[in-house]
């Protein structure tokens, strides 16, 4: 067994999505690293402790990457002592560890996800100076109060995890290298293909959608349908996390610009008139911006854990 203490605003629903991943052994709520030894949930404001969650994990089933995997998922990095409508020092974000081994993954894994972000990461790394556990009504809190408070979705807890630390962004010279004219174009310059005169707009075969420039999974067969605008339309991402927005006020219109998270590549727009019945989004995505690989060939080239995500 190990352990490591994670800060991520109400510990409610920290605990309560680490409660449903594979490999957690044991999670307990409690107050870290604030100005005294002794510490309760009336007195944080004083003392300054960051609301924590201890988590102890079957090391052979899970390892510590995946673990700060699923909690950056859940967390904003930017914000400071704050997390969702919560607001203050006992909610700051934190990475406590008791294992001097763990430091350097840490700071590996934090320093590949300060390079997806322009503003600078608000998450401390400290080692562990104290940890006072919670009173016995905080802990596993949801389980006791299904309908109460979490500012976390915990549905997350069960979609498929892309890690982070599994695709590269490609250099310039290699893109010019490795893409098509018409996939440099749309991907790095933001161009638009031609509707209903591209690859996936009609296609109905079971598979994953992933970015052209780094192969890192963005939508599913599952999630496709037909919207009637000629190119390959999502009901939503493959999985939380992978896709980034953004304003685009380019050619007097007012819309939200999708690209990949890893590779920063343009995709294409989301809009708010999809299907009621699988949610009201609708991306529309070039296909130049996507390599499409089937369900039967998943595994051959190393999407083998999606497939049960995938497979009907």
């Amino acid at each position: 067994m190990k352990e490591i203490y994670l800060a991520g605003g109400c510990f409610w629903g920290v605990e309560g999505y680490f409660r449903r991943i594979d490999g957690i052994e044991d999670v307990k709520v409690g107050y870290a690293n604030g100005k005294t030894e002794e510490a309760n949930y009336q007195n944080l404001k004083i003392t300054e402790h960051a609301e924590t969650v201890k988590i102890i994990y079957r090391e052979q089933e899970i390892d510590l990457e995946t673990i700060l995997e699923h909690y950056f998922r859940i967390i904003d990095p930017t914000s400071l002592d704050q997390q969702g409508h919560d607001k203050g020092r006992q909610y700051r974000t934190g990475i406590y560890y008791t294992d001097e081994k763990d430091l350097p993954v840490i700071q590996e894994f934090y320093q590949s996800v300060e390079r997806l972000y322009q503003e600078r990461l608000m998450v401390e790394v400290e080692k562990l100076q104290h940890f006072i556990l919670a009173e016995d009504y905080h802990q596993d809190y949801l389980g006791k109060n299904p309908n109460g408070y979490c500012h976390i979705p915990l549905h997350l807890a069960f979609e498929p995890l892309v890690k982070i630390q599994s695709y590269v962004k490609k250099s310039k010279v290699e893109l010019e290298k490795d893409l098509t004219e018409l996939q440099y174009l749309v991907t790095q310059k933001a161009a638009t293909e031609l509707a209903y005169e591209n690859e996936y707009w009609s296609q109905a075969e079971e598979g994953i959608y992933v970015d052209i420039t780094t192969g890192e999974p963005l939508f599913s067969s599952k999630d496709k349908f037909d919207s009637g605008c000629g190119w390959p339309s999502f009901s939503k991402a493959f999985s939380s996390g992978v896709l980034r927005y953004y304003h685009d006020e380019s050619h007097g219109m007012k819309r939200i610009e999708v690209k990949s998270r890893i590779g920063d590549a343009h995709l294409g727009h989301v809009f708010e008139d999809g299907p009621k019945k699988l949610g009201g989004l609708r991306y529309c995505i070039n296909s130049a911006s996507l390599r499409f690989i089937p369900l039967e060939k998943m595994e051959e080239e190393g999407y083998g854990e999606y497939v049960k995500y995938i497979a009907k």
